[in-house]
């Protein structure tokens, strides 16, 4: 996934790319997170104005999740929206006052999309994944999935100053 800066920039000429990348090293110290399909790349890269190059597009990806609340496994798809923009500059000094902070600097004609790639995949996994948004979980008693049937179980906390009150109220 690299595309060469000056080809783009001086010349004018937008590339595509589409590509897949295998992408288990970015969640290997996840144990709720597991990407079995290689992720789809699919980018434009196109010159701005202000002699920057842009790069758009979107990012898929499968993964395999465990729900935070019920443990149950299931697989869902992401689409994650990518969009960054370069500018080629001399050196890797801090970027002059007034330059946005947005750009990434890059020294070099030859721009690999990889590591800015995987960046966007990791920020956008999920930090807490749910099945569903109305997942009741597990019961924190008896550990029965509440999704699948009910239990019996008092899950009452009662305040522990309080607790004389509710034999008072039994009489």
């Amino acid at each position: 996934m690299e595309f060469h800066y000056r080809d783009v920039a001086v010349k004018g000429e937008e590339a595509q790319i589409h590509s897949a990348f295998a992408a288990d090293d970015i969640v290997r110290n996840r144990n709720d997170v597991s990407i079995s399909k290689p992720v789809d790349v699919d980018l434009t890269v196109k010159a701005e104005g202000d002699g920057s190059v842009g790069v758009h597009g979107q990012l898929t990806a499968t993964l395999e999740l465990v729900c935070s609340r019920c443990l149950k496994s299931f697989t869902d798809t992401y689409v994650i929206p990518f969009d960054e923009q370069f500018k080629l500059t001399d050196s890797t000094d801090l970027p002059a006052e007034g330059e946005e902070d947005d750009v990434i600097s890059v020294t070099e004609n030859l721009v690999d999309l990889q590591p800015y790639v995987e960046e966007a995949l990791f920020v956008n996994l999920p930090f807490a994944p749910l099945c569903a948004d109305t997942c009741k979980g597990l019961c924190p008693t008896c550990g029965t999935n509440r999704n699948e049937q009910s239990c019996d179980c008092r899950n009452e906390r009662i305040d522990p100053r309080l607790a004389g009150l509710q034999d008072f109220f039994k009489k």
